[in-house]
């Protein structure tokens, strides 16, 4: 079910225990092979997927999120956690004034994470039910197994993601040069005595990606898609079949 396609009355009527699937992406530079809207897409596909395989309630994406460490390329839009976490939370309060206390925000980038952890637990301290499903924790074991440790940002792995959610995006005759890019060999941050002491993409990468968009495989991504839609589609079964009362806060907690 999609909300924004339903009426008012129809949503009136969905059950007290259907759990609305919240997408949060970004727009942010994914090097020269990927698209700025990689995670909104990544997201809204498994929502998607999760949403179809039962009555679950889909939202309209937040697009845009925390994003500031790719500031240095052009087309990146980004907002403040605060900010992220404060339109989550409103978001959650509108659904749980008309009974819809179950709520999963389905990430795809990684700096959404710390503020949509605060939002849900805000949110379960008023009884709306919210947890974060954060897609590429929910398959390690699949990504060791296929890819490069190395591979942080708009490298293999989301580029067969890509290959399989929207092949006309990836400039596959980029892939060249973002192999040969230091980017393609770099992990994420800098460290002196296991203190990180830089930050941004930009500094590990000339072209913005961290790991390398040519070694992408469609089949490879067809296996991480369909792993990660499989543990999102249990976690929302998990989630509908508790009693209210199961998952409240306990009383008193700071």
């Amino acid at each position: 079910m999609e909300l924004t396609r339903m009426t008012w009355e129809g949503v009136a009527h969905l059950p007290e225990c259907t759990v609305a699937l919240l997408p949060v992406g970004a727009v942010e530079q994914h090097g020269p092979v990927l698209p700025l809207g990689t995670d909104a897409a990544v997201a809204s596909y498994l929502a998607r997927i999760a949403a179809e395989r039962s009555d679950r309630l889909l939202l309209p994406p937040i697009a845009v999120g925390v994003s500031h460490e790719h500031r240095q390329f052009p087309g990146t839009l980004s907002i403040s956690p605060d900010q992220l976490r404060d339109l989550a939370v409103s978001l959650g309060r509108s659904l749980g004034s008309h009974r819809l206390r179950r709520v999963v925000f389905v990430n795809g980038h990684g700096s959404n994470a710390a503020p949509l952890a605060e939002a849900a637990l805000r949110l379960r301290d008023e009884s709306v039910h919210a947890f974060v499903f954060n897609w590429w924790l929910s398959i390690p074991g699949t990504l060791e197994k296929l890819f490069a440790k190395t591979d942080a940002h708009a490298g293999a792995v989301e580029a067969s993601a890509m290959l399989v959610i929207d092949p006309g995006s990836v400039c596959s005759e980029r892939a060249p040069a973002a192999h040969a890019d230091r980017g393609a060999r770099s992990p994420w941050g800098r460290f002196v005595e296991g203190v990180q002491v830089a930050f941004d993409a930009a500094e590990f990468s000339d072209l913005g990606h961290v790991g390398d968009p040519a070694l992408a495989d469609a089949e490879k991504g067809r296996t991480i898609l369909s792993e990660a839609a499989g543990c999102l589609d249990r976690f929302c079964d998990w989630l509908a079949s508790q009693p209210i009362d199961a998952l409240r806060s306990p009383a008193g907690r700071m």
